[in-house]
C-alpha cells in the first residue's frame, strides 16, 4: 500500500499550498512526488508545498538551528523544484504553527528558518507580517517578452531572497491582456531563473501617503498565481525606485487574490522591506503518497 501522510491545505490572498507536517524530518520527498500533490485535477492541488520541519532535522536549516530557531519552512514549487523563499508561504507556515500549538505568535516575534535565510513574523492589522530582509536592486538590464505586449520592455531585477523581474505597464487593460498561460522570456534569463512581475500604477500614485499598485505575477517552476508575497514586496520596490527620491515608504498592492501591504524600514543593516496580508488554513486530511 502507498505510504499515508497528513497535510493541511492553506493559503495567502488566494496563493495557495500543501502543509505536510514533518517535525522530525522522517519524509523525503521526490520532485514528481510533491509535483503529484500540487496537481490540481489528480492531487490536492496548490502553487507549492510547505514541508514543516525543525530545523536541525534538515541540513538546509543548519544555520537557523545554529541561532536557535526551532522550525524551518521547506518550500517547494507545484514542479517539486526547491526555492529560497515565499513571502506568502511564511503567513501559513506561520498560522499552521500557531494553530497546531507547535509556536506561538502572542509571545513576540516568531522566527522561521528559510534557505534565504531566517524570517521573523508578528500580527498586523492585515493579519500577519513577515520581515523579508535587507532587498536588493540588481544592476543588470533584463528584457522581457511576453505574450499580449506588443513590444519588449526592460525590466528591473529585485532580490528579496529571491529573484524577481518587475515590468512596468501603462494601464489596466495592458495589464490585463499580458497572456500568462505562457511562460515570459528574460534576456538574459538570471542564473536561478526569476518570477517576473508585471504592474500598473494607480493613478494618483499616492494616496494619503500610501504608494498604489496593481500587480499580475509568473512564478518560475509554478506559472501565474494568484498572488506572490515576495512579488508584491518587489514591485512595490521598482514602483518606489522609480518614482525617485519622494516615493513613500508604505505600499498597497492589489494582485488577483486580494490585498497585501508593503513597507520599507531603515534598520542597522541596511533597508528591510516588510510584507503583511491574510494567511487561511482551509482544509486536513490524509493523502497517499504517489
Amino acid at each position: 500500500m502507498p505510504e499515508t501522510i497528513a497535510f493541511t491545505k492553506g493559503h495567502g490572498t488566494g496563493n495557495d499550498f500543501v502543509i505536510v507536517p514533518d517535525p522530525d524530518g522522517a519524509l523525503d520527498l521526490s520532485d514528481a512526488q510533491v509535483a503529484a500533490l500540487c496537481d490540481r485535477r489528480f492531487g490536492i492541488g496548490g502553487d507549492g508545498m510547505l514541508r514543516v520541519v525543525r530545523a536541525g532535522a534538515i541540513p538546509d536549516g543548519a544555520e537557523a538551528a545554529a541561532s536557535g530557531v526551532e522550525w524551518f519552512m521547506d518550500y517547494r514549487n507545484a514542479d517539486g523544484s526547491a526555492a529560497e523563499m515565499c513571502g506568502n508561504g511564511t503567513r501559513v507556515f506561520a498560522r499552521y504553527l500557531a494553530e497546531t500549538g507547535w509556536a506561538s505568535l502572542d509571545d513576540g516575534p516568531l522566527p522561521i528558518g528559510t534557505r534565504a535565510g531566517v524570517k521573523t513574523l508578528t500580527r498586523s492589522d492585515l493579519g500577519l507580517e513577515v520581515d523579508l530582509g535587507v532587498w536588493r536592486e540588481e544592476a543588470d538590464d533584463v528584457v522581457v517578452r511576453a505574450r499580449g505586449l506588443d513590444v519588449p520592455r526592460p525590466g528591473l531585477g529585485i532580490d528579496v531572497g529571491n529573484p524577481h523581474v518587475v515590468v512596468a505597464l501603462s494601464s489596466a487593460t495592458e495589464l490585463e491582456e499580458v497572456d500568462l498561460t505562457v511562460q515570459p522570456i528574460l534576456a538574459p534569463l538570471p542564473p536561478a531563473g526569476a518570477n517576473i512581475e508585471f504592474v500598473v500604477p494607480a493613478d494618483p500614485l499616492v494616496h494619503d501617503g500610501v504608494g498604489m499598485i496593481r500587480m499580475r505575477v509568473f512564478e518560475r517552476g509554478v506559472g501565474e498565481t494568484l498572488s506572490c508575497g515576495t512579488g508584491v514586496a518587489a514591485a512595490a520596490l521598482a514602483v518606489r525606485s522609480w518614482a525617485g527620491t519622494a516615493a513613500p515608504d508604505r505600499w498597497t498592492v492589489d494582485v488577483p487574490g486580494g490585498r497585501l501591504g508593503v513597507r520599507v524600514v531603515g534598520r542597522e543593516d541596511g533597508q528591510h522591506v516588510l510584507l503583511s496580508g491574510p494567511a487561511s488554513l482551509v482544509f486536513s486530511g490524509e493523502v497517499a503518497l504517489a
